[in-house]
């Protein structure tokens, strides 16, 4: 239980989000019960890839016992959005910090350089995705993800929808940076046949 406990202590974002919707002595008792779903789930898939387990144990297992545990006492609706809202806080508060990063001169280029290494390392193969990564312009970087984790992972625990939110979050990061545009115009969580990232350095 010690490592479903180490997860969850992380997420106290998301126990902020609950005692926001329902009363604290619920909120508590779902959390410990969506702990025990965690530890569940860890030793369920103890030999999945070290690359994969950096997106299972630290966003979709969390996010899912505590949704799947949630929604059958509080439903799903109401256990959604406060998944939802959790990530809403939390990514939109992120991207100001890094917002506020990009006015420091020079960063803008470090941005726009380090985008292709940091996908190919954090959301390539060894992590469970599938990738087509294309030649890019200069301060440009475009790439498709075809297959994905969350989409893996969520689908199998029986909460798809989760997808969706994560989806989101690129976008409430990435989408009103100063002089860097980010556009996508689908992704898997949402239906479409791919998620199409491209990022650029405003000239």
């Amino acid at each position: 239980m010690a490592d479903a406990e180490k997860i969850m202590k992380k997420k106290s974002f998301i126990k902020k989000e609950m005692d926001k919707h329902i009363p604290k002595q619920q909120s508590d008792d779902l959390w410990r019960r969506a702990t025990v779903k965690l530890e569940e789930l860890l030793e369920t898939y103890k030999d999945i890839p070290k690359g994969v387990k950096g997106h299972t144990e630290n966003y979709i297992f969390p996010s899912a016992s505590l949704y799947l545990i949630a929604k059958e006492e509080i439903g799903q609706e109401k256990a959604y959005e406060i998944v939802n809202d959790a990530a809403v806080n939390m990514t939109s508060g992120v991207g100001k910090k890094l917002a506020a990063i990009l006015r420091i001169p020079g960063m803008k280029d470090l941005f726009a350089k380090i985008w292709d290494p940091m996908t190919r390392r954090k959301f390539g193969p060894d992590n469970g995705f599938e990738n087509v990564f294309y030649q890019n312009q200069k301060n440009e970087f475009r790439m498709d993800i075809l297959c994905c984790p969350y989409v893996r992972y969520f689908t199998e625990l029986g909460c798809p929808e989760l997808t969706k939110i994560y989806c989101a979050n690129d976008e409430r990061v990435y989408g009103d940076l100063p002089g860097i545009e980010f556009r996508r115009s689908g992704t898997l969580g949402t239906g479409a046949k791919c998620c199409d990232f491209y990022i650029r350095k405003k000239v």
